[in-house]
């Protein structure tokens, strides 16, 4: 039976990990894949806003791939390897690395990140189809005071 053939009352005793845990690895995928057809990675695009001042960086200044593993933990997946991630951009001139091994943007790279953020609403957009801003808000409130049962903190 699939979960359009479920009535309200079956589908509100589905265990919420489950589905959340389907929906976190749909989305990664759906995602990961569109900026596989721009020729970038999800982890080369953090890389990227992790080390603007434009963006996350509170200073841009250059920072150690310990640090920038740091700076993800909360959302890097354990296949990411930051380290070959950084290596391809410093071969497209978008990081350079500096004696003290810390990765510094370029001007290029400052260039990229604000291009390649062009593709986040195309993603959000084909994510979104379907679905009214009140239930996406409905759901977020949701996930959030599950999150709270559970004893878990929010970001």
């Amino acid at each position: 039976m699939t979960t359009q053939q479920m009535t309200d009352a079956e589908l509100a005793g589905q265990p919420a990990a489950y589905w959340t845990g389907i929906a976190y690895e749909a989305l990664i995928a759906f995602t990961r894949a569109r900026q596989a057809e721009k020729g970038y990675t999800q982890p080369q695009f953090w890389l990227l806003r992790n080390l603007s001042a434009n963006d996350i960086s509170p200073d841009g200044e250059g920072m150690t791939l310990p640090e920038l593993q740091q700076a993800m933990r909360s959302y890097i997946r354990p296949e990411d390897d930051l380290a070959a991630e950084s290596a391809v951009l410093v071969e497209r001139g978008w990081l350079r690395r500096d004696a003290d091994d810390r990765l510094w943007l370029t001007t290029q790279g400052e260039q990229a990140r604000v291009d390649l953020s062009r593709n986040a609403p195309a993603i959000r957009a084909a994510l979104h189809e379907g679905i009214d801003d009140a239930d996406y808000v409905t759901t977020l409130k949701v996930l959030h005071r599950l999150i709270h049962n559970a004893g878990g903190t929010m970001p």
